[in-house]
């Protein structure tokens, strides 16, 4: 039964100091972010009650204030942005866009405003108290919390919930002062004439396409052969076609060797092959993944465990090897998604009340928000063939769908992996406009453990991108309508 609110319990801190006392809660979350937020009000409409501590002014978390929505909202803009440029081929002619950089960052700003405040609600509504502050673990069952109103608290369950931040280059490689992460270029601070993005991966693209849009002549440095390494090489080729249009360079099996700063900018210096660079960009944004926030938690006054890379070890209840501990999202491991939190939140909750539930996804979609889309799930290529499956591929190139005719958008490919004896759909990648809301159909069938046949015989309707799906099923064995066999 869940107390009412204002009902948390005081107990008299043993030896803390003089007149501080511990609050108790039923469950603390660590962090409110969407694995964080999702817990604690999964948890709160369980009848279990709940504390969250987040150090921000606002739940959220990094996704929703620095991350994933006022990316996707810059995105939109730079998008609009190539559309317009595009709808010439069309007949249609727009003036040159008149960028006003202050009013795009007030509305970037009150979309995460308007999300950020609908959060809070669902928070009172469920009677969920809030703590701002930082945590850290005095022991298993108690925390102390800096900078906020509530000193300790000590409580039965926890979550922790307190994700990602960009990682970092040395200092002896990259100084912190000849560059930005991808937390400082959301600021939009200014539009520098000439940007280096070091690291290939979706946020230095989409971040990459953004200022591009904006203005700025955008170099890419990856240290990999292609961009967006681990995804399947014909997914990723129409977007690094259309980048390198787009972009003034795009230099993959590059290997950065040295950074600083001179009187006309920041000289990077970098190899590629046998040949070595040096080039000079008024802004450098460095984008080369990011790191867990396990650190600064006082886990080692627990029984929690990290593995070599910093994350939290769980178990398929997401709980540590400290019982009433547990641990989701970005610091829980990869992939570092804001949905793969949030489910992994809702299991958590779940166990704790009780419920049987486990975290055992067949598949966890990936979208990249560049022009074009990549989204993919389930297995890739790459790893059927790791793995040692006999598969069968079917694909269906978007110069055949009559929609991405209509919208101008030919460029892009649909694609399945299926399991060539049970016929099963192993893995599906999509790379064209919208991409990825597509790519939700492909979860649902390789999470029902569909056959090919299911999703080709499966009427979608016409004409739509979603046909892709249709035909891409059917090119699996060979029996595509509009495809050549």
């Amino acid at each position: 039964m869940r107390r009412r609110a204002g009902a948390w319990r005081r107990l008299e801190a043993e030896a803390a100091g003089v007149g501080e006392v511990t609050e108790e809660a039923q469950l603390l979350v660590i962090g409110g972010g969407p694995g964080g937020y999702v817990a604690a009000f999964k948890a709160a409409d369980l009848g279990i009650e709940t504390t969250i501590v987040e150090v921000a002014a606002v739940l959220g978390g990094v996704c929703l204030r620095q991350g994933c929505i006022p990316s996707k909202a810059l995105l939109h803009v730079a998008h609009l942005i190539n559309y317009a440029a595009e709808a010439k081929a069309f007949g249609v002619t727009f003036s040159e866009p008149k960028i006003d950089v202050e009013q795009l960052r007030g509305w970037k700003q009150s979309v995460v405003d308007k999300l950020c405040a609908g959060i809070d609600t669902l928070a009172n509504k469920r009677k969920v108290r809030v703590v701002h502050g930082q945590a850290t673990f005095e022991d298993p069952r108690t925390v102390r919390i800096e900078g906020g109103d509530v000193a300790r608290l000590s409580f039965k369950h926890a979550i922790i919930a307190t994700g990602s931040r960009p990682a970092r280059l040395p200092d002896s490689l990259i100084p912190a002062d000849c560059c930005i992460d991808s937390t400082a270029a959301l600021l939009l601070q200014r539009i520098p004439k000439t940007l280096a993005v070091v690291g290939g991966g979706y946020i230095g693209l989409e971040l990459g396409q953004v200022y591009a849009a904006l203005g700025s002549r955008v170099t890419v440095i990856e240290m990999l052969p292609q961009l967006l390494p681990g995804t399947d090489a014909d997914l990723v080729r129409p977007l690094a076609a259309r980048l390198r249009k787009e972009f003034d360079a795009v230099h993959t099996s590059a290997k950065l060797e040295g950074v600083r700063k001179t009187a006309k900018g920041v000289e990077l210096r970098f190899t590629k092959g046998a040949k070595e660079e040096k080039q000079t960009f008024e802004r450098v944004l460095v984008s080369v993944g990011r790191t867990p926030n396990s650190n600064k938690l006082g886990l080692e006054n627990t029984k929690v465990k990290l593995n070599e890379r910093g994350f939290i070890e769980v178990d398929a209840q997401r709980r540590t090897a400290d019982e009433g501990i547990f641990a989701i999202g970005d610091v829980a491991g990869e992939p570092m998604l804001a949905h793969k939190a949030s489910r992994e939140g809702i299991v958590a909750a779940q166990v704790i009340a009780g419920r049987p539930a486990v975290f055992d996804p067949k598949a966890i979609p990936a979208i990249v928000y560049t022009s074009p889309e990549v989204a993919w799930c389930g297995l890739t290529e790459t790893q059927a063939i790791e793995q040692g499956l006999e598969i069968r591929i079917g694909k269906f190139p978007w110069g055949a769908s009559g929609r991405a005719a209509t919208i101008g958008r030919p460029e892009g490919t649909t694609k399945i992996i299926a399991d060539a004896s049970t016929r099963r759909v192993l893995g599906v990648g999509i790379v064209g406009a919208h991409a990825g809301d597509l790519i939700a159909e492909a979860a649902l069938a390789i999470e029902m453990g569909a056959q090919v046949e299911d999703l080709a015989a499966t009427i979608h309707p016409h004409p739509t991108s979603s046909e892709t799906i249709m035909e891409a099923a059917e090119s699996v064995f060979g029996k595509a309508i509009h495809a050549v066999r």
